[in-house]
């Protein structure tokens, strides 16, 4: 994922909080805020308090990556572009990718009849 495209300063992450839309799901929660940029950004967490170990956390945030990375497809019909916060939950630790995908894609419906 290029640099351009991470959410990596916390007044981002805290503008997407506050002013974005919240859909939670069973293996994340999703935040996400029209951006007026030309490309969707993400950024990624996986708190102590949720998830555990760091291996966990690492794991945790492999899968929402490749989530992401996977839906471009999904993302690209979406309009306006937006910046995007996954949130892991606890039950990510023991998902294969298949249902944190799945419901990822979902949550990118929900959120394209949001707009």
């Amino acid at each position: 994922m290029p640099k351009a495209a991470r959410i990596a300063k916390r007044a981002d992450f805290l503008r997407v909080y506050q002013q974005g839309v919240c859909i939670e799901g069973r293996f994340m929660t999703v935040f996400f805020l029209p951006s007026g940029r030309e490309f969707h950004r993400v950024g990624i967490t996986a708190t102590k308090k949720a998830i555990g170990k760091a291996h966990d956390r690492n794991r945790a945030k492999r899968l929402l990556r490749e989530c992401f990375r996977l839906s471009r497809r999904e993302l690209y019909a979406i309009e306006p572009k937006c910046d995007w916060v996954l949130n892991a939950r606890r039950s990510i630790s023991y998902a294969k990718l298949e249902k944190p995908l799945a419901e990822f894609r979902e949550i990118l419906k929900k959120a394209g009849a949001k707009m």
